[in-house]
């Protein structure tokens, strides 16, 4: 494989995203939906956090989980018709007649559509300047979100690449694009919601009364006015059960693995204040994860005859703590589906081509 050759394909690609007007408009676009995003985070974020040393930790996340959802709604429109659209301009037909290779043709593609990506967190970048100045970004934060939004961008791009070349139609790959890039973020969401209701369980309550007199004050077992501190003299009802149906998010938590905005919300270090609660979107996206790992409590009750009895609630600092992160295994998965992709793009587009599709016009 010849790196000159790979890049003079991504160049050449570059060069016709860069000669249209409507590129910079969709720029343009993108950087007034930024402004916009900034002056609200700094607002809510503002009447939120009360220590303005962590509100820029807040602000910032926002803004780099912003710039993802744009990348995942726009990049399947430029990196979808790729392979199919040149054939359709009957100007793939021309480059593989070079010296490049299909391989060398399709992996320039990709970084064509990557650079692209890129070029809206470019965009971003004054942005997020912006709230690192404003306080409290831990600069492991980040070093390690920058990089993984960099890479969920480049597995966006992949995938819209390899369906370019699979399918025969633009307007069907582009559509396919959204279709798969849907499936990862919302299609992982619907799923967990539903396979979560479907695999319930049933969980048991129990509660026992304190019976009161009709003066309002507690029943008491030697006959005294008041037992308010004395749960032994109480006299108390018979318990009463209920049963109902549970969630079992534990079961079906690791389907959200693959989701784009979790994956980056799970590598990115967490940042929590000194009570233990996230101060950022990431912790929060991250603690909600986390806790739909652990098992619901199917047999709880309260006991009004009972001394109260102090509930050990963990912070969401100590539950990630005691949780397993998933982050890596649904890069894998999208890399994998990505690899997949451009795989079958290289089979479909590689010459001389054994058998085309009906109708596809080589030159």
């Amino acid at each position: 494989m010849s790196i000159a050759r790979l890049w003079t394909v991504a160049r050449l690609e570059l060069l016709q995203r860069i000669r249209t007007v409507s590129w910079y408009v969709l720029l343009g676009i993108f950087a007034v939906l930024l402004i916009g995003v900034t002056a609200l985070s700094f607002l809510a974020f503002g009447g939120v956090v009360p220590d303005a040393g962590q509100r820029g930790a807040g602000i910032y996340s926002t803004i780099v989980i912003i710039t993802l959802l744009l990348v995942v709604l726009v990049s399947p429109t430029l990196s979808g018709n790729s392979i199919n659209g040149d054939r359709d301009a009957a100007t793939l037909a021309p480059v593989q007649v070079t010296f490049a290779r299909t391989s060398e043709i399709l992996l320039g593609k990709v970084l064509a559509a990557w650079i692209t990506g890129l070029a809206f967190a470019a965009v971003a970048a004054p942005f997020l300047i912006i709230a690192t100045l404003a306080g409290g970004v831990d600069p492991g934060v980040v070093v390690v979100s920058l990089l993984v939004l960099i890479v969920e961008i480049g597995v966006i791009a992949a995938i819209g690449v390899g369906l370019s070349g699979i399918i025969a139609r633009p307007l069907f790959s582009v559509a396919a694009t959204y279709l798969v890039v849907s499936a990862l973020v919302f299609g992982t969401l619907i799923a967990f919601g539903l396979g979560s209701t479907a695999l319930s369980s049933e969980a048991t309550t129990s509660y026992r009364p304190m019976l009161y007199n009709p003066d309002g004050s507690p029943q008491c077992r030697d006959g005294s006015e008041d037992c308010w501190n004395d749960p032994a003299q109480m006299v108390c009802g018979e318990p009463q059960e209920s049963v109902y149906t549970v969630p079992r998010f534990d079961r079906v938590w690791w389907v959200l693995a693959a989701n784009p905005f979790v994956i980056l919300a799970d590598a990115t270090p967490a940042e929590y204040d000194p009570q233990g609660y996230p101060i950022d979107l990431f912790g929060q996206i991250a603690s909600g994860v986390r806790q739909a790992q652990l098992a619901p409590d199917l047999s709880s009750g309260y006991d009004e005859c009972a001394p109260n009895a102090q509930d050990d609630i963990r912070t969401p600092a100590e539950i990630r703590d005691d949780t397993v992160p998933s982050w890596f295994v649904g890069l894998g998965v999208q890399v994998i589906l990505a690899g997949l992709l451009v795989a079958g793009a290289w089979a479909r587009t590689r010459t001389p081509a054994r058998a085309l599709p009906p109708g596809t016009r080589i030159a």
